[in-house]
């Protein structure tokens, strides 16, 4: 892992927790970054002490050959989408995808984990489902789980960690988001419950996709945008685009999703549609289809035509899905 850039960290012989701390750093409450260990190539606080230098992993094991291996998603920008099996009660209907009404007519019938809740998000968007994704790794978990590997644009927002369970943020019921200040077991290790086995198809995380990064940005999970590295030669002025028609054509289609939602003062997924459609919008331009100021006029001009009491609501969603799709431009042509 560490020679594809991955940051590791040991973990428990035979568990999947980081290994422990040492007694100094048990008996302290200091921040892991000042952390003094860290540079007499110690492991304590867990995937604050990953590294990818070569030097310190062979160190940790040959201390402890059994050393399970951690990644720490954080520094290695992945998105780790961890799919539960586990047997318990189904919770309410308005708990298994957070933010989408899932209606009565709806047959909820054999439905009972994350691969269920996770197939529902992605048939509700007409996308292929992550769990049959052989394009990319996807690690089959000694308790039947499934950890399906993606990376993030380096340009782009970050992504926060998540339970599936949880009330506040999350993707669907029972399928938890492994990202910034978090860390997902390497393939390959055992543990007594079995082995972190990886699946046929692709050996190397695929780039996340974009509909996943829009649902990731509607659900709470987008952090600070990741600022790029000073350039150290003056940059060529940035020319202005020009909206193509295939851009034009793509943004219209949206705006009158947006539009439509005017016929009822609530519900119609208008909040999906506007971070949908300003996603794409932020997309577009970077790609040079369409102008980015103009599209943020016509989203606005839009959402208020459909919601007019929620101006403040409304510019939040817009500015917060076109940044996350700035980080993903788009060509019409490559849309499915």
């Amino acid at each position: 892992m560490a020679h594809h850039g991955y940051p590791v960290h040991p973990l428990v012989p035979g568990d999947k927790r980081p290994a422990p701390n040492c007694s100094d750093c048990s008996r302290s409450q200091h921040p892991p970054r000042l952390c003094s260990c860290h540079m007499r190539h110690g492991w304590c606080h867990g995937f604050h002490a990953a590294t990818t230098d070569l030097d310190t992993i062979k160190h940790w094991w040959k201390t402890q050959p059994d050393f399970g291996i951690g990644v720490a998603c954080g520094p290695a920008r992945l998105v780790v989408i961890d799919v539960d099996a586990h047997t318990t009660t189904l919770p309410a209907r308005e708990r298994l995808l957070p933010g989408i009404p899932v209606h009565d007519a709806v047959d909820l019938t054999g439905l009972q984990s994350g691969f269920d809740t996770l197939a529902l998000l992605a048939a509700h968007r007409n996308r292929p489902n992550p769990c049959a994704d052989t394009t990319t790794l996807r690690v089959r978990t000694p308790s039947g789980g499934m950890h399906i590997w993606y990376r993030a644009p380096r340009s782009g927002p970050t992504f926060r960690s998540s339970s599936g369970s949880s009330n506040k943020t999350a993707l669907a019921w029972q399928v938890d988001i492994r990202a910034a200040n978090g860390y997902i077991v390497a393939p390959g290790t055992r543990t007594q419950a079995g082995t972190y086995t990886a699946l046929p198809g692709a050996r190397q995380p695929a780039p996340l996709p974009l509909w996943l990064m829009a649902e990731l940005t509607r659900t709470g999970h987008s952090l600070a945008t990741v600022p790029s590295p000073a350039p150290t030669v003056p940059s060529p002025r940035p020319r202005t685009p020009r909206p193509t028609q295939n851009g034009q054509r793509v943004l219209a289609s949206l705006l009158e999703e947006i539009r439509a939602c005017v016929a009822s003062p609530s519900g119609m997924a208008f909040t999906e549609k506007l971070n949908r459609a300003a996603f794409t919008a932020g997309g577009l331009a970077q790609a040079g289809h369409l102008d980015e100021a103009e599209c943020r006029d016509v989203l606005l001009r839009a959402a208020t035509h459909a919601r007019p009491h929620q101006p403040r609501r409304n510019a939040h969603i817009i500015e917060t899905g076109m940044r996350a799709g700035s980080a993903r431009p788009i060509h019409p042509k490559e849309r499915t």
